[in-house]
């Protein structure tokens, strides 16, 4: 079974302490703007708290793919070179 990468799963725990405040506080009756406010205040206190391990692995992966030692090539790339060594040599002619 493949691993969940890590962006979804904190994406969905941020979602959760979000949606769970915002929910419990419509249902007790408090206005919906306020709400919101209250549950991405909420959310925010909570995430920082208790998420630290899912946003760490969120930001080691994305340190890793930034810090690639090779680049991932695509045809593409090769074709937009192509085009700019094409574009010089009838600068240069």
């Amino acid at each position: 079974m493949k691993r969940i990468p890590s962006w979804i799963t904190y994406t969905v725990l941020r979602l959760l302490v979000f949606v769970v405040p915002l929910v419990i506080l419509l249902l007790l009756g408090v206005i919906w703007w306020l709400s919101v406010i209250a549950a991405a205040l909420i959310g925010l206190c909570l995430s920082y708290i208790f998420l630290s391990r899912p946003r760490n692995a969120v930001s080691s992966d994305l340190y890793a793919v930034r810090h690639r030692d090779k680049p991932a090539r695509s045809e593409d790339d090769d074709v937009e070179d192509a085009a700019v060594d094409r574009e010089r040599g009838d600068q240069n002619a």
